[in-house]
């Protein structure tokens, strides 16, 4: 068991560190806060960057030199007590998939740039009114339901240009996790200055997914240029849950930079942000293959705190497990389709991953620098079903992840694995506020029950007659003595401990103004004690010897000691044997010498091996 190989525990006793170099990223959760981590991480040369879950300081970014080896030291972690789950940060990436721009592009695109009031915002009519709006019967749901969207959008994405005229009155502070300060802008990743307004010039392609209406010249840099292969990302997908949900605020949280790439642990950190800070809903166009624990924790926090969520289920064209789609119980995964409801070809399938599809090519949308493009990828999907729950809380304020699933999911199908269709906004609000659908009817009442019959009116939904009582079951068997399991086998006697490879016991932290005794420790094998470790926060000034720190089985040959001297202290390499079952002892002791300060704190550790 982990509390016998892990004597104690460790004690906050230093600031919060500055980051180091390291390439080795870790996501560690202690429910104790950050005070253990701390301590750990000052004896094993690793450094705990940053909280990731806001006010509930229980998850926390470890990073180590990238000489340490990443799997043994995540073995560490998830030994020690106190630690209940460590996984590796990951990079996510926005760029890839099949969803690349058509060329030649599609005739009449962007054509019509003349100027609409859209919900007191001036947009391009090319926008306001594009063929994906009118598909979802997005107007009609509008005027129909008397409904302009509601509450907070948050976008976990590249950010957004906020000087946008079409999203500028409605963006709320965000934050930009890329560079740790406030706002979310994207276009403090674009390097040249910002091109005027070209309301004239031609679309032109400006990344795998994307072309908009640009000079030549700028077009130029963002094409080709993998610095910028997801910049306006964030942008567009803001402009598609505007168009939907045109009141609604948004939130743009910025967790990928221009590149299209972001780690794991600040797609978190926005998770934690968007809940602890207002939102309502989170968008989150992007998707990765690699399952993550706290990625699913998260979104459970969000679903539990009434936030509901919506992502992209994925540009590979393959029926595929991918997150946070796959977290159906958090999250509405959302496919593609054309403007004539098939499948887009690059639209990733499976019920496992979508609940819902939504049109997805030559999406009309926001860019930066104030101009308008068009998208192709489910990034594009999702937005329209954020902003139709945006809709939904309009109507009803209190609606929840469950009743928001339920009345999205009052779509139009439109083939196998696209889970219940493509969205439709006026259906989604066919049933007055967006509980789960009905419920199906009661079954009415089971009959008698008895007399199947004559299964003449199948008296409603059938009730086959309660199917004859089921025989009784016969009575199962008996279950045959399960089959003696075969006594498991018998767990081969642990193999024997591997040599556990350098495992590591901490012990009691001490103030150093008088001799304690630690609990005793009795290894379960024989061990070697091979360096004893310590650190004070606050080391001695002007004194040969503090304190001792000393190891015993009760007996010289088995006692070792270390000077507290100053404020990094090591034995170095020592070999102490110990049998199992010995009964060791650390304490800690002052020394007679006088000093003009003494340590306030000691952080002890021992590490030994099986023999």
């Amino acid at each position: 068991m982990r509390s016998k190989r892990f004597w104690g525990f460790l004690l906050f006793c230093a600031l919060w560190p500055v980051q180091a170099a390291a390439e080795n990223r870790f996501i560690v959760r202690d429910p104790s806060g950050v005070d253990f981590l701390q301590a750990v991480c000052a004896l094993q040369g690793c450094t705990v960057v940053r909280g990731l879950d806001g006010t509930l300081n229980q998850l926390f970014l470890v990073t180590t030199p990238d000489a340490v080896d990443p799997i043994a030291f995540l073995n560490i972690l998830r030994s020690m007590p106190g630690i209940v789950a460590a996984e590796r940060d990951q990079v996510i990436s926005l760029v890839g998939g099949q969803n690349n721009v058509p060329t030649p592009l599609p005739g009449g695109l962007l054509l019509d740039r003349s100027s609409v009031n859209y919900f007191n915002t001036t947009v391009w009519n090319s926008y306001a009114n594009q063929p994906a709006a009118q598909i979802i019967r997005l107007a009609e749901a509008q005027y129909t339901f008397q409904v302009a969207g509601s509450g907070i959008v948050a976008d976990i994405d590249t950010g957004v240009d906020p000087n946008h005229p079409a999203l500028q009155p409605v963006l709320v502070p965000g934050y930009d996790f890329t560079r740790n300060q406030a706002g979310g802008s994207e276009l403090t990743d674009f390097a040249s200055p910002p091109p005027p307004p070209c309301p004239n010039c031609q679309l032109a392609i400006v990344n795998q997914s994307s072309a908009a209406i640009l000079d030549q010249s700028s077009a130029a840099i963002l094409d080709g240029n993998t610095q910028y292969a997801a910049f306006g990302h964030g942008t567009m997908v803001m402009g598609v849950i505007h168009l939907v949900a045109p009141k609604a605020q948004l939130m743009p949280l910025k967790t990928f930079r221009s590149d299209g790439t972001g780690f794991l642990s600040d797609i978190l950190r926005g998770i934690y942000y968007a809940v602890q800070n207002g939102a309502n809903v989170i968008n989150m166009s992007f998707d990765t293959q690699t399952n993550s624990p706290e990625f699913s924790k998260a979104l459970d926090y969000s679903n539990g705190q009434k936030v509901i969520s919506a992502a992209s289920a994925g540009n590979d064209g393959r029926m595929e497990i991918v997150y946070p789609a796959a977290y159906q119980n958090d999250v509405m995964g959302v496919a593609s389709t054309n403007d004539f409801d098939q499948r887009s070809f690059f639209s990733n399938f499976g019920n496992a991953i979508v609940l819902v599809a939504a049109p997805g090519e030559a999406i009309i949308t926001s860019y930066p620098f104030s101009t308008y493009a068009a998208g192709w990828g489910t990034s594009f999907s999702a937005p329209f079903v954020s902003g139709g729950v945006s809709l939904l809380l309009n109507r009803q304020p209190s609606t929840n992840q469950l009743q928001a699933t339920a009345a999205i999911a009052r779509a139009v199908f439109v083939g196998p694995d696209m889970g219940h269709g493509r969205l439709d906004l006026v259906q989604a609000f066919q049933t007055g506020t967006p509980g789960p659908p009905g419920p199906p009817g009661p079954p009415g009442p089971p009959g008698p029950q008895g007399s199947p019959g004559p299964q003449g009116s199948p008296g409603p939904l059938g009730l086959t007659g309660p199917m004859g009582p089921q025989g009784p079951q016969g009575p199962q068997g008996p279950p045959g003595p399960l089959g003696l399991t075969g006594p498991m086998g018998p767990q081969g006697p642990q193999g024997p401990s591997g040599p556990s490879g350098s495992q590591v016991w901490q012990a009691f932290l001490f103030r150093l103004n008088s001799t304690y005794a630690a609990s005793t420790f009795s290894p379960d094998t024989a061990i070697r004690v091979t360096r004893i470790q310590a650190e004070a926060a606050n080391p001695p000034n002007n004194c040969t010897t503090n304190a001792v720190i000393s190891l015993s089985d009760g007996t010289p040959a088995g006692t070792g000691t270390l000077a507290i001297t100053g404020a990094a202290n090591d034995s170095g390499p020592i070999a102490f044997n110990y049998s199992a079952g010995a009964t060791l002892t650390l304490s800690v002791s002052t020394a007679a010498s006088s000093c003009s300060r003494s340590p306030q704190l000691v952080n002890a550790l021992v590490q030994y091996k099986s023999q």
